[in-house]
């Protein structure tokens, strides 16, 4: 492994017309969603393009380990190539890790765009090459879809030059009341707690810390963030915003609320807590964020603010 906490690297920002690359560095995926997702991609004036082996099969993969991490440095390499966006996640992205090469991603900065699985990447990138990445919309799931996609978050966050405010919609309280600067960083849950113990292991010391997942019941939640707490990984944090936690119950009639059960656990740390922000698994309008970059955190009388505090892109 590198050294970690590099200088920041923020790729060049994605403009109208630009040539946007699909990858699937993790699970298989199916045609018609792939098409859908790159007619929207073109609707909204970009041009996507992938390698014909984006659809094979390997078990549950997208392709072998190789053909995956191949796909991924071309795509990296090639100079017509302004972005790169998953196709989706679901499972396979950790097998990658031992296999890129960090010092050809690091000669050539670019802009990364997924989650869920994907999150494995996201904060690998980050901490080990300075990489500024993006947590945001995939092609075969929410670029598939209409309404899949925060369009505005998008564009701020991925060819912007300035700071701006995350819109943050319907659905999102305040768990904790404070203020809050730090690095924006996260992603899946699940993913982040399955690099404890590894050398991949999060950094999450002075970040705002992002947390979502999906169909996780709550007492798995409760284990995941205990397990994040007794490991040290929260002691640092200066905030905690959670996702939508799209379909994580127990029961539906349940006689407690998941944002019950991750105040237990978070609610003693002194520092600006909220819940419902849709990045992520989400039920429509996936919000781009970027990672690496300083945010900040307001939470008042169940209130929430966020800002990103600079941009995540060069011009």
């Amino acid at each position: 492994m590198p050294p970690t906490n590099p200088q920041p690297v923020k790729p060049p920002a994605l403009r109208s017309g630009d040539t946007v690359g699909i990858v699937a560095p993790a699970s298989n995926l199916k045609r018609a969603d792939l098409d859908a997702g790159c007619n929207a991609l073109r609707s909204a004036g970009f041009r996507p393009v992938y390698l014909d082996s984006i659809l094979e099969q390997d078990l549950y993969f997208a392709g072998s380990v190789e053909r995956r991490t191949n796909e991924l440095e071309e795509m990296f390499v090639r100079d017509d190539v302004r972005a790169m966006v998953c196709a989706r996640g679901g499972y396979g992205a950790n097998y990658l890790l031992k296999k890129l090469d960090l010092n050809l991603i690091k000669a050539h900065p670019k802009i990364f765009v997924g989650y869920s699985d994907i999150t494995a990447l996201l904060t690998w990138f980050r901490d080990a090459a300075g990489l500024i990445t993006f947590h945001g919309p995939m092609v075969a799931k929410d670029w598939a879809h209409e309404g899949g996609v925060d369009l505005r978050a998008w564009q701020s966050a991925l060819s912007t030059a300035t700071a701006w405010d995350v819109a943050l919609g319907a659905g999102v309280s305040g768990l904790v009341d404070g203020d809050a600067e730090g690095v924006l960083y996260g992603g899946c849950l699940s993913i982040l707690v399955a690099s404890l113990g590894t050398p991949w292991e999060i950094k999450t010391a002075g970040t705002i810390l992002f947390l979502e997942d999906i169909a996780a019941k709550p007492y798995q939640i409760d284990r995941m963030l205990m397990q994040l707490k007794l490991a040290g990984h929260l002691d640092s944090v200066r905030g905690i915003v959670f996702g939508e936690m799209l379909d994580c119950l127990q029961t539906a009639n349940q006689n407690y609320t998941l944002q019950e059960v991750v105040t237990r656990i978070v609610g003693d740390l002194g520092v600006p807590v909220a819940f419902g922000f849709r990045s992520g698994h989400v039920s429509s309008g996936n919000i781009t964020l970027p990672f690496g970059v300083r945010a900040k955190l307001t939470v008042s009388g169940g209130e929430v603010a966020l800002k990103i505090l600079e941009s995540a892109v060069t011009p």
